[in-house]
């Protein structure tokens, strides 16, 4: 399952139960063995259910929801990155969900864009606007993964975000390597590699303001 190797999601099974249980979090992360194959899909068609379902809440949620508890759900989305990670993701999971269907994200994004800006101009200012909402994304390929892992097998450096790249497309195990050079810009996010390096099981270091290096336990 390609999407569950993301390096920098959060791995922490003890929250309170959200969509997930405890329990779920530990069988998604591998933490949790199921003794049977059929218990396996149970627990994965109830966990694919409480999603739907958790969707479906987001209506009720966005219509009913008073305002202060939802300002106050975003002031702890505002002030913990581990939160703002979470959003994030709920959005990269739609991206990939609705492309994965042949769906365009753009007939998502927009019309909530746009209906929430006519809501708020109404409720808040009490006027009609027209809301032009502008969604548009170009990829161009930078380096193939097959590269990166020649790169680091020849203990090349490479940068956070090819590494990343290696990890989610499954194929390379960068964890099998001695240790990873990487080469940063000045403004890299310390903590994207520091959550690099505990994916890997690793220890991060930062020679220079431009380099760093995780060093493996095989080391």
């Amino acid at each position: 399952m390609l999407y569950n190797r993301n390096p920098i999601m959060n791995t922490d099974t003890d929250r309170d139960r959200g969509i997930l249980t405890p329990a779920d979090r530990a069988f998604l992360l591998g933490e949790r063995e199921l003794g049977h194959e059929q218990s396996r899909r149970n627990a994965e068609a109830r966990i694919r259910r409480r999603v739907i379902d958790s969707i479906l809440d987001f209506d009720l949620l966005l219509h009913t929801l008073p305002e202060k508890d939802r300002r106050q759900v975003f002031e702890e989305v505002a002030t913990d990155p581990d939160a703002l990670d979470g959003l994030r993701a709920a959005l990269a999971f739609t991206y990939i969900g609705t492309s994965e269907q042949g769906l365009d994200f753009e007939d998502v994004l927009v019309p909530a864009v746009r209906h929430s800006e006519e809501a708020c101009a109404a409720s808040r200012r009490g006027a009609n606007v027209s809301v032009e909402v502008t969604f548009e994304v170009e990829t161009s390929v930078e380096t193939t993964l097959e590269g990166v892992a020649e790169r680091l097998a020849d203990g090349d450096p490479v940068s956070p975000q090819e590494l990343f790249a290696l990890i989610m497309q499954g194929e390379h195990d960068p964890a099998t390597h001695e240790r990873i050079a990487l080469v940063t810009s000045d403004g890299a996010d310390d903590q994207f590699l520091e959550r690099l390096a505990t994916y890997l099981e690793g220890e991060l270091r930062r020679p220079t303001s431009s380099r760093a290096v995780i060093r493996l336990e095989n080391e």
